[in-house]
């Protein structure tokens, strides 16, 4: 009895492409084709370093899959700057830049060849990146965001054709740290500046709270103050606003209001004179 049951598993799809290849080819076929072939090598060897294997490769790109996914992000920046570098080394040669979107999805299995989603999507991703960049899925980054030195940027929910919105990340390429033949950045510098936007935006966030407690401190104080005194204040404020607003070039507030001062200030000292000489005259 024959299954024809459809095989389907969990992978993670590394899709990648030359960006303006029919451009490139216009402009000079042989050249274009002999540095796709060259860097299509590099890429092999990459995938095959990182337990990965190459799926399939339509026109001038490349389907992979790895069951790592943190295998295949590493394997995704280490081909970046892989073709950075050969770019740099022959100035004749023509230059080429891929784009590389990686997915982890569920895909269905013919033979040596995957289908679905996972790997639509991963095609997706990789037309939203820059030439020369990587764009990773939510469920990617779910998985590597804490486990490789590299920076993500989200890109947000990204509508897509013919699948539902996905959220992407884009990863931050002069950051990336290679494992393979490339230095790791082990600068404190990221996390210094990690440390000083906490530090900015903790005080964004005490500056306000700070300014209202100090208002809060005032107004209780204020609050504390003697009636007459309070009343004192209130009239001082009046006066010196109709004196602004009638006229500010001739100032006349300060009279009443220094009068109107001395008379609470008096008052007071009086009503508490007292109550002093009554706590000592009464016998211990």
């Amino acid at each position: 009895m024959t299954d024809d049951k459809v095989k389907r598993r969990l992978t993670t799809i590394l899709c990648a492409d030359a960006h303006g290849y029919s451009r490139l080819m216009g402009t000079d076929e042989a050249g274009t084709l002999e540095t796709l072939r060259r860097y299509r090598s590099a890429i092999a060897g990459l995938v095959e370093r990182h337990d990965g294997r190459i799926v399939n490769t339509w026109g001038d790109s490349v389907i992979a899959e790895f069951a790592s996914v943190v295998e295949a992000v590493q394997c995704a920046i280490e081909i970046q700057q892989e073709i950075s570098n050969q770019d740099s080394d022959p100035p004749h040669a023509q230059q080429m830049r891929f784009r590389i979107g990686v997915n982890l999805g569920d895909v269905m299995v013919d033979g040596s060849d995957i289908f679905g989603d996972g790997v639509n999507i991963a095609a997706r991703l990789q037309e939203l990146a820059e030439p020369g960049g990587v764009v990773v899925s939510g469920s990617v980054y779910d998985q590597v965001h804490n486990k490789l030195s590299v920076s993500f940027d989200c890109l947000g929910q990204q509508q897509m054709k013919n699948v539902a919105p996905v959220t992407s990340y884009r990863v931050t390429m002069d950051r990336a740290v290679g494992r393979h033949g490339f230095p790791v950045d082990e600068s404190p510098a990221p996390q210094v500046g990690a440390v000083s936007a906490s530090e900015a935006g903790a005080q964004r966030i005490r500056a306000p709270y700070e300014s209202t407690t100090w208002i809060s401190s005032i107004s209780d104080r204020l609050a504390n103050l003697p009636r007459p005194v309070k009343v004192a204040l209130t009239v001082s404020g009046f006066l010196i606003l109709i004196n602004v607003f009638s006229g500010a070039h001739r100032i006349w507030f300060h009279w009443p209001v220094a009068a109107l001062l001395f008379f609470v200030l008096l008052r007071t000292v009086l009503r508490r004179r007292p109550a002093s000489e009554d706590r000592r005259r009464r016998p211990e």
